[in-house]
């Protein structure tokens, strides 16, 4: 192993985490040293983050072939090629280990996308190893974009070159030291200047709040979003203690038998479009850590009919290759129409990444992980504050649980405790679902889920055998969670315009109403993307939400808590920081005039 291609991991020995950069993913080899070191090293830190930006991400192979030349390297380099698709421009989070290896890839300029993140590095490496740093990309206002990432101590690597380099780095805080000769035995090894983040004088306070150690937690909600934020804080040392009024998991919301995963897409990449594409990929990888395909879940690819209006993909910059479009979202090919029995004119987008997923199975799995404590029938009636943190009360204003750090994330329950902060409006849908009972063969379903008008999931292994599932209707300002048989020839009639050929099979089901109903209630806000982080951080401080997925919750629910979890450790964002903002839990003060 090459000095200093562990990202000095050992340095981290004890620690809560570790965050390494590379602002030249190269071939990926330094990040796969880094992950062996930290598998390796008996007093790991808990938490690895590496991150590390490429303009052009190097075809899987090609990263394989280069870690054969590395013992130990090329299972981890397969299980890298299992999630390295998609990697359109922007920034990708990567998870591997059970969540403890987090890898952030920005594709793109770094000295461009470093502006757009927020964390504390312990480690930098500027540059590819054995190739000089080019000092024109590298001027003053790119080293201060990265200097603005570091600590006092942060460790420093820099391939020598230019000799305007150090100075430039001087300025901005760098404290650098003339590289040794190699010995003989690496004499063709590159010479390297290493140094530390050391500036003269007292740095300015970074943007993000200073990290917070984990201690204890409550989350109130158990519910998708309640459980995904139970797990990121508890993978980070937090002990939490989840709060349900319900006698069991997963029976609000999050309570209906299946449901898809999937992206939004728009011809201008809005930021709706860009927190989806995002979300299918963390629920992807969480689902594949905590679950089991095929049976709780499965990345089946979704096929979107545009009933309701052509969805355009978004064009893209020149350069980017399309094949990492095509590997997210692409146009249905006319093989995927006829299998959906749809004429092959009909505009449709084919989801590679989306799927569908069974929301109890993954709440029950997140909440029997380690450090986590559920507690149903538990309701709470108030909530105060005082020196020691936040008290939750019940019915008597006993005191139920108490924590310095609270985290809504109930829903459109919500609303009883955030409602002068949040304008969280209420959101009813009901599904339509029925085990096969032996007739599968006759219902003429297609081989995946469809959406796009309502939605159709053919084939879902529930505990009572294989079903279809279809849905969903959209009723806003309803909060009667209780479902209705009058509307599930609604349901039936979006279906007829989804997929025909399911509903011709379906109809005699519904006709004779033997078709079961589902309703749950969602919570939105009227700019039709979550709230996560700090409510009031002035007024309410240690009061924290993840709530306002509306009908996006498994796409949207684990990635959503690995940004509070980010947020709350000042760890690298798993999206930009621009869309971390736009996603504030406070961003609805200053409309409110608070």
């Amino acid at each position: 192993m090459q000095p200093g291609d562990d990202g000095r991991v050992a340095h981290g020995a004890g620690r809560p985490s570790w965050c390494v950069v590379h602002t030249d993913w190269g071939d990926g080899s330094a990040f796969l040293k880094a992950w062996q070191a930290w598998r390796q090293h008996p007093q790991r830190p808990r938490l690895l983050h590496f991150v590390a930006f490429t303009d052009h991400p190097p075809h899987p192979q090609a990263m394989r072939a280069a870690a054969q030349a590395w013992p130990g390297l090329s299972d981890l380099a397969g299980a890298l090629a299992q999630q390295w698709h998609a990697l359109l421009p922007g920034f990708h989070r990567l998870s591997f280990d059970q969540g403890q290896v987090l890898l952030t890839l920005g594709v793109g300029p770094a000295q461009t996308l470093l502006r757009e993140q927020s964390f504390e590095a312990d480690a930098i490496r500027l540059g590819h190893r054995g190739l000089p740093v080019n000092a024109t990309d590298w001027d003053i206002h790119a080293l201060k974009a990265l200097a603005r990432l570091c600590r006092r101590g942060t460790w420093l690597e820099v391939p020598a070159g230019d000799p305007q380099l150090p100075q430039r780095l001087a300025q901005c805080g760098f404290v650098t030291r003339s590289p040794q000769a190699p010995a003989a035995a690496a004499a063709r090894e590159p010479l390297m200047w290493q140094g530390e983040f050391n500036p003269r004088w007292t740095p300015r306070p970074a943007r993000m709040a200073p990290p917070q150690a984990p201690e204890s937690c409550v989350v109130l909600g158990a519910g998708i979003a309640g459980a995904c934020v139970a797990a990121s804080l508890a993978r980070r040392g937090w002990q939490v203690q989840v709060l349900d009024a319900a006698g069991q998991p997963a029976t609000g919301a999050s309570g209906l038998p299946a449901g898809l995963f999937a992206p939004h897409v728009s011809p201008d990449d809005a930021p709706l479009s860009r927190l989806t594409r995002a979300g299918c990929r963390a629920t992807r990888q969480l689902a594949g850590q905590a679950l089991l395909a095929g049976t709780d879940w499965q990345a089946s690819g979704v096929l979107e009919h545009g009933a309701r209006g052509r969805r355009e993909l978004p064009a893209l910059a020149p350069g980017v290759d399309p094949a990492a479009q095509a590997e997210g979202s692409r146009p249905a090919t006319p093989e995927q129409l006829a299998q959906a029995g749809l004429d092959r004119s009909t505009p449709a987008l084919w989801h590679a990444s989306a799927g569908w997923l069974r929301p109890d199975r993954l709440v029950r799995a997140l909440l029997a992980q380690p450090g986590i404590t559920w507690r149903g029938q538990t309701p709470v009636t108030r909530l105060s504050r005082d020196a020691q943190g936040w008290t939750l009360r019940g019915a008597g204003d006993e005191p139920l649980a108490q924590a310095p750090l609270l985290v809504v994330a109930a829903g459109m329950a919500s609303a009883a405790w955030l409602q002068a902060h949040l304008p969280l409006q209420a959101l009813r849908g009901q599904i339509a679902w029925q085990v096969h009972a032996g007739h599968h063969e006759g219902l003429d379903l297609p081989p995946f889920p469809l959406n796009g008008h309502g939605s159709l999931l053919p084939a879902v292994p529930l505990d009572e055998g294989l079903a279809w599932v279809a849905g969903a209707t959209f009723e806003r300002d309803s909060t009667d969670p209780a479902p209705r048989p009058q509307e599930l020839p609604a349901i039936l009639e979006r279906l007829q315009t989804l997929c025909p050929p399911a509903a011709r099979g379906l109809a005699p089901e519904f006709a004779a109403g033997q078709v079961r109903a589902w309703a749950g209630v969602r919570a939105t806000l009227p700019d039709r993307l979550p709230a996560v982080g700090p409510v009031d951080a002035q007024a309410l401080p240690g009061l924290w939400v993840c709530t306002g997925m509306g009908a996006r919750g498994l796409t949207l629910a684990p990635l959503c808590a690995e940004l509070l979890a980010a947020r709350l450790h000042a760890e690298p964002l798993p999206v930009s920081q621009r869309l971390a903002q736009a996603l504030a839990a406070d961003r609805f003060l200053e409309q409110k005039g608070l």
